[in-house]
């Protein structure tokens, strides 16, 4: 089989699925890989480091598309904005993994179904112990939230560890983060290592030691929520009155803030909204507010997907793709989930050729797309909605 890496075409996108390390790898497996020029650009990987790993590098995206069996992605399908050129080029059987959306921007998943080509989505990697190398998400929000700490230090007018000096001391900046996921918990222990005052909240109490663990101080808001968490580990939705009674409760710390950090996000629906326009306007001035949510929605009221404003002397970052920010590591730490999955789904006969009836978990819920037809439930269910 051919496994084909395509540049990425998301907007201002730097991170590549392949790394050249990686290419050896694919080879043992009996994979022939192809790769377009220039896809490791972003990442400071030539094409010639590509050929000397045993890849053949080809001059378009078209031939690319056209040679490849299995095409290794970064944001496709509903995660693309731009995946709407590459469709009259797909064929039927061709297996695509990558960031899709599926739970959240389903059409992608469809358009995918209707060319009959065959899907396989990052974002739905079970958490599990077994796939925990393949957990791209969790990746990718470990670069999230250390960058998103230096983006905020960068805009905050002043700094964020305790200082002495002969002219007077300097108090640590404070530094709230919302949301112990893995982003929200490496925004802390980021911020705890320039020497912040941090803490940090989440509505599962499970979370608590976790955030402890990061040298923060968890922030208790007494809510009477049951079923904080899916199954699977993540925030479930609250009810409408559940989450009016935390905006208010929220914003009592947040008044006292300096930096806001929010990670709080449902699987397949819109951020919950958190902070809202008249929090934000109680807020000192020169307070900085980073929204790692801003692509589903925001967690504050006022964000603006890849924009940064002011409103009331606070700064408000709808940041979007963080760790493209960041391409070198995020392109090795990605590649490594991809291969390791890429190798799983081989090993368990889902590669080379795929059916939707494997009994294995992690190729059973990763599967979205199989022929012609979206065969994964909570998929198929979010087109119909």
């Amino acid at each position: 089989m051919k496994l084909g890496v395509l540049q990425e075409t998301y907007p201002h996108e730097r991170r590549v699925a392949l790394i050249p390390a990686q290419v050896a790898n694919y080879t043992k497996l009996g994979f022939e890989v192809i790769v377009q020029s220039g896809a490791g650009g972003g990442a400071f990987h030539a094409d010639e480091a590509y050929l000397a790993a045993g890849a053949t590098v080809l001059p378009t995206r078209a031939a690319v598309l056209e040679q490849a069996d299995v095409i290794l992605a970064v944001r496709t399908a509903g995660a693309n904005p731009n995946f709407g050129a590459d469709l009259p080029l797909i064929r039927a059987g061709q297996v695509w993994i990558g960031f899709m959306e599926p739970l959240f921007r389903p059409q992608g998943i469809a358009q995918l179904a209707e060319r009959g080509a065959t899907a396989f989505a990052m974002e739905l990697i079970p958490r599990i112990t077994r796939a925990q190398s393949m957990d791209a998400l969790s990746s990718m929000a470990t670069v999230a939230g250390y960058k998103a700490v230096l983006l905020a230090a960068s805009l905050l007018p002043s700094m964020f560890p305790l200082l002495m000096s002969a002219a007077g001391t300097v108090s640590p900046a404070r530094v709230f983060v919302i949301g112990a996921g893995v982003a929200g918990l490496q925004a802390m222990a980021t911020a705890k290592r320039l020497g912040a005052a941090v803490s940090g909240y989440d509505v599962r109490p499970a979370t608590r030691e976790q955030v402890e663990s990061v040298g923060a101080k968890f922030v208790e808001i007494p809510l009477d929520v049951v079923q904080a968490e899916t199954a699977g580990g993540y925030a479930r939705a609250l009810e409408e009155e559940t989450l009016r009674r935390q905006q208010d409760l929220l914003g009592e710390h947040l008044v006292q803030q300096e930096v806001v950090i929010t990670t709080a996000a449902v699987p397949g629906k819109r951020a919950p909204l958190l902070i809202p326009r008249r929090v934000v306007e109680a807020m000192p001035a020169g307070s900085v507010i980073i929204d790692l949510a801003a692509e589903w929605g925001g967690n504050c009221e006022l964000t603006q997907p890849g924009e940064t404003l002011q409103h009331h002397g606070v700064t408000i970052v709808g940041a979007v793709n963080l760790p493209s920010t960041v391409p070198i590591d995020a392109s090795m730490l990605y590649s490594r989930n991809l291969f390791n999955l890429v190798a799983h789904l081989h090993k368990v006969g889902m590669l080379p050729e795929p059916k939707p009836d494997n009994d294995d978990e992690i190729a059973r819920e990763t599967l979205v797309t199989w022929g012609g037809k979206v065969v994964h439930p909570r998929v198929a269910a979010s087109l119909e909605a």
